[in-house]
């Protein structure tokens, strides 16, 4: 059986996992062996290692015909020394990967004014945290065009589910959104769609390709909210004007809501072949309802 290398083995990696193992010898690296039993039970052989130890990559070269890498960058700089430690530990023997999926972020393209775009816009990041994704990005590009193998990377959005993934403390907390003509457009993949495009894209992704892995849901992120809450039987949040908001909200989560952009998905459905399980937060929301009441 081929191998697949699983960096990163959160949330999303852990979603993919069992369809994955019983397809292929799947390996998913930890930084904590407190997480191994629970990856055994997924169906995965646990590899305790950390990107920020270059050492305990040792094992990791010469093992995989297939990589998904799912781990973040630093919280700090403006490089991605994960990446390109990972990539050196993967070019150590001379048995390369055939090709790596990685999961990106849509930071990368910053604030777009509202317009709509493809994976053909230029890369201007408005954060350090999206830099961080562009740097890990050229690292995986530099890589696949050196060593031939096939690259993918899928620039995901917002990440929601109907569990641990909705805006239920701000809604409770009473945190506001911005008003109507002062709100950005937001974009959205649920968890189980973006960990299935991710495994797809290690099959069926074209050589350095970069993917939006969204949704078709086209909405301003107050009227997200105002769905979130409705779903959850929640008051919806207040709306202020965006001069009102700087001191009530981190300065995170003001930085999400001034980036605007309108992202089209159709190289995901055309090249990776997929069907969203959950084509809008609305249809998930509609067939989950009664799990998050």
């Amino acid at each position: 059986m081929k191998q697949v290398l699983i960096v990163g083995s959160g949330d999303v990696a852990r979603r993919i996992i069992p369809w994955l193992a019983v397809r292929f010898r799947v390996t998913a690296v930890t930084r904590r062996a407190e997480e191994c039993a629970a990856l055994r039970t997924l169906g995965a052989t646990p590899l305790v290692a950390d990107l920020d130890l270059p050492h305990t990559l040792l094992r990791l070269a010469g093992i995989a015909d297939y990589v998904l890498h799912c781990a973040p960058p630093p919280a700090v700089g403006i490089d991605d020394p994960r990446t390109r430690r990972l990539l050196a530990a993967l070019t150590r023997r001379g048995s390369l990967p055939r090709r790596i999926s990685y999961i990106s972020t849509t930071g990368v393209y910053g604030d777009c004014g509202g317009a709509w775009l493809d994976e053909t816009r230029p890369l201007r990041p408005d954060s350090a945290r999206a830099g961080r994704r562009v740097a890990a990005e050229a690292h995986l590009r530099r890589f696949g065009m050196r060593t031939g193998c096939r690259v993918s990377i899928l620039r995901a959005p917002g990440i929601y589910d109907t569990e641990a993934r909705l805006p239920r403390a701000r809604l409770l907390k009473g945190d506001p959104v911005l008003v109507a003509e002062d709100d950005v457009f937001t974009n959205h993949i649920h968890a189980d769609d973006l960990a299935r495009l991710s495994a797809l894209a290690l099959f069926r992704g074209r050589p350095n390709r970069a993917y939006n892995a969204t949704d078709d849901s086209t909405m301003r992120m107050g009227d997200y909210f105002d769905l979130v809450a409705d779903a959850c039987g929640l008051p919806r949040p207040p709306r202020l004007p965006r001069a009102e908001l700087a001191g009530r909200l981190s300065p995170m989560t003001l930085s999400f809501m001034s980036e605007s952009r309108r992202l089209m998905n159709g190289r995901i459905k055309r090249e990776l072949r997929v069907g969203l399980r959950h084509p809008t937060v609305a249809d998930a929301l509609a067939a989950m309802l009664p799990t998050v009441s």
